[in-house]
């Protein structure tokens, strides 16, 4: 009753209940995407973005050293990508609250991206108020994925996926190379190039290598963008 009575009277004097704030760590290349996010989430009274990455690398250092309650990262970052950040921090914060926040919605990138320990995906064309959902949810332990997001995790656990080495003669077909060029590439036969390529065929369900490379940057499993830079 004492408790009560004191509560009541800190009200009567005009206090405030404590309110939680969720602290934020946003990592995206883009300046303007950075701005714009963290005006819309400094604007809710309980969150604050307290850092702020335009790289994978830059973005595990301002983890470690602000030790947020959640990040939201592009999946598509530089130097490191938003995969290889979210396993980086696992690694050394456990529980670590992390989201992916991209365009990029390829089966393989979501697969990847939960793997490595990541709470959450979301696309950029969501609306605020699921992003701010999101925020409070995985900060406080859950995690967050939309229908679409998870029907296309649920396809890409229940396929059978690429070996690294098939990853790798794919994404060199993809960049237009020869058998005897991927084989040159890789140090391998030009037979046992072959022999992948079956094997690529069988498992992504198509017939032809265009099919494959189609079902490949759709999936996620190459990227144009880098096949470009290479």
């Amino acid at each position: 009753m004492q408790t009560t009575n004191i509560f009541v009277n800190d009200q009567l004097r005009g206090a405030e209940p404590l309110l939680k704030l969720y602290t934020v760590l946003i990592a995206d290349d883009l300046p303007i995407v950075r701005a714009g996010l963290a005006t819309m989430i400094n604007r809710r009274v309980d969150m604050r973005v307290v850092a702020e990455a335009s790289n994978g690398k830059e973005a595990v250092d301002k983890f470690i050293a602000h030790s947020p309650d959640i990040a939201l990262l592009e999946l598509r970052l530089p130097l490191m990508d938003g995969v290889e950040a979210v396993a980086s921090i696992c690694k050394q914060v456990p529980s670590a609250r992390l989201v992916i926040f991209t365009t990029c919605q390829g089966e393989e990138d979501i697969y990847r991206a939960m793997r490595a320990g990541a709470y959450g995906y979301l696309l950029k064309d969501t609306a605020l108020s699921e992003v701010v959902e999101c925020i409070r949810a995985v900060a406080e332990g859950g995690r967050w994925i939309s229908p679409a997001v998870a029907a296309k995790l649920g396809k890409r656990i229940a396929d059978r996926g690429l070996t690294a080495r098939e990853l790798e003669v794919i994404h060199a077909l993809s960049s237009g190379k020869s058998n005897k060029e991927i084989g040159s590439l890789l140090d391998i036969s030009e037979a046992t190039v072959k022999v992948h390529i079956t094997h690529i065929l069988e498992k992504l369900k198509v017939a032809g290598r265009t099919e494959a490379i189609n079902v490949a940057v759709r999936r996620g499993l190459v990227h144009m963008d880098s096949l470009a830079a290479a």
